[in-house]
């Protein structure tokens, strides 16, 4: 008799050269986590990925944007390779996961931010969460993206439960929660319940 089979979902948290990670498995009714790390996207072999578009930022943005092309390739492939060690692991503990979801910097017209340096910061928060995005689909995972801005009050919308209802069940399922661990978690719950309706 084969072994039961525990459904997760990941939630992944977009930060500068990094993610961060919640794994929660159950379900939107009874969520529980089961781990909490980080996946790294630079490390110090190749600092220029830590920042790629500071490095360029005062080239004109068209050049800016060719001249990270290659920065952008890597840091993709350390996002596929982080993700799909994850899901190797959760596999060899008997769970199958089922979606990502990804907070981060939205979609943004970045050629319109006039000063270099802020145009920069958010060219970055859109690389680093698009490239978790590539992660997923290189490991034939489906995602939803989340933006961060007014994220905790649509998770909770999306949940149809309050702000106070939803943190509490947070609180319960793991503490203490990191702000930056409660969006990522919010984003893997979101997974559970949006598969609960697929089913439906």
């Amino acid at each position: 008799m084969s072994e039961a089979v525990t459904t997760a979902c990941i939630g992944l948290r977009a930060k500068t050269a990094r993610a961060i990670v919640v794994v929660l498995a159950g379900t939107a009714a009874s969520p529980h986590a089961v781990t909490r790390t980080e996946i790294a996207l630079a490390s110090a072999v190749n600092p220029d990925l830590f920042q790629p578009y500071h490095e360029v930022m005062d080239l004109p943005w068209e050049r800016a944007t060719l001249a990270v092309h290659d920065a952008e390739r890597a840091i993709e492939g350390a996002a596929t390779r982080g993700l799909k060690a994850l899901v190797d692991e959760l596999r060899s503990r008997g769970m199958r996961v089922s979606s990502v979801g990804i907070v981060g910097a939205p979609q943004r017209n970045l050629a319109a931010i006039g000063s270099p340096h802020i145009r920069a910061h958010a060219a970055e928060g859109v690389l680093f969460r698009h490239v978790l995005e590539v992660g997923s689909a290189g490991n034939d995972l489906p995602s939803a993206v989340h933006s961060e801005r007014g994220f905790e009050a649509a998770a909770a919308a999306r949940l149809r439960l309050s702000i106070e209802e939803m943190r509490t069940v947070l609180a319960d399922i793991g503490t203490p929660w990191r702000a930056d661990e409660k969006a990522a978690a919010m984003a893997a719950w979101i997974g559970l319940a949006n598969q609960l309706t697929a089913k439906q």
